[in-house]
């Protein structure tokens, strides 16, 4: 794998666009309007928790292989103090929309029980390939979410060890458990209005670098 071009912003511009970010239902308010960003680093993984029960194995290897054309350029991507959005070989920077890359969003979830639990909000494969290496990560910690307007799914309460690293997903896998089965899209956090393509790397042409 091969970068062409990247860019970086900073922690500052990083957290100021996340404040941008809205709710895909409920009318779309700024769901991180009110709330407490910072850039956390050194994260162990173990202490986050997924919400997740699958990472894809194919999604695991790219994100590792971009890991290593980065630091080629001197780049951590899993100590990222701000965004990079780069470009691939076989793409037009001149044309073609960049790639973004962000730490992952961590937010402190309400969950069942009365626990607070730091829940991987966006960057699930990221964070597993943290963890596959044995790294630690820097995250985006987000506190005081509004509680009216949880994560969409609930944290996994044996965490990590419910996880499995698949060739790809098949029909009946049971994903997540959903807050509101009957409507859970309408708590989706829209990273793709600020950071346009962040969830949209499903696409066999790019690394999918969501959840």
């Amino acid at each position: 794998m091969r970068i062409l071009r990247h860019e970086m912003i900073n922690e500052k511009e990083l957290l100021s666009r996340l404040k941008q970010v809205r709710l895909k239902g409920f009318g779309e308010p700024l769901i991180y309007e009110s709330a407490n960003l910072s850039i956390v680093p050194g994260v162990m993984t173990g202490a986050l928790y997924p919400p997740q029960r699958y990472v894809l194995k194919g999604t695991v290897e790219t994100i590792l292989e971009i890991a290593d054309a980065f630091e080629k350029r001197s780049i951590d991507i899993f100590a990222l103090r701000g965004a990079v959005f780069f470009w691939l070989e076989g793409s037009d920077p001149l044309l073609d929309p960049p790639i973004p890359l962000l730490p992952p969003i961590v937010e402190i979830s309400h969950e069942p029980g009365n626990r607070m639990v730091p829940l991987i909000n966006d960057g699930m494969h990221r964070t597993y390939s943290a963890r596959k290496r044995g790294r630690e990560i820097n995250i985006v910690l987000v506190a005081n979410v509004p509680r009216e307007y949880p994560y969409y799914a609930y944290a996994l309460k044996d965490g990590w060890k419910e996880v499995q690293e698949i060739e790809e997903l098949t029909d009946g896998f049971k994903k997540k458990e959903y807050r509101n089965p009957d409507n859970y899209k309408a708590l989706f956090r829209n990273f793709n209005a600020v950071f346009q393509g962040v969830q949209e790397q499903r696409k066999q042409t790019q690394p999918e670098l969501k959840e």
